[in-house]
């Protein structure tokens, strides 16, 4: 071989070993990234698990049942019940529809099962 192949084969050789070792210091620098990272999110999660531990032994306020039965109370004022004719007039519909829909289905069984007779014979 010529000196300049022999040069330019080394050139070359030189390159390639720069890149490979280019390649292999930005694995170690993703690695050492990945495992900040990890450590960074590990911290965060010990973090919230402290404050959620904070805030159950805080104590309940106090008078918060009162408030709401309060609130509750005030609320059922606001509701307009219903006279006792209207409870009854809308009861009287339900049983109706109920009883409706009870002969339909009645009629629908029974015809089906008429009809599987016919086929089983």
């Amino acid at each position: 071989m010529s000196k300049k192949n022999k040069s330019n084969v080394e050139k070359q050789k030189t390159t390639l070993e720069a890149q490979e070792e280019t390649v292999v210091l930005a694995q170690k620098e993703a690695a050492e990234t990945k495992a900040e990272v990890k450590k960074a999110d590990k911290k965060q999660d010990d973090k919230k698990a402290k404050a959620d531990k904070n805030k159950k032994k805080q104590p309940k306020e106090k008078g918060k049942l009162k408030k709401k039965a309060k609130e509750t109370i005030s609320e059922i004022k606001k509701v307009t019940w219903p006279t006792f004719g209207e409870v009854c007039k809308k009861t009287g519909v339900v049983l109706v529809v109920v009883l409706v829909f009870a002969v339909v289905i009645f009629g629908i069984d029974y015809g089906l099962g008429a009809l599987m007779s016919l086929l089983t014979k």
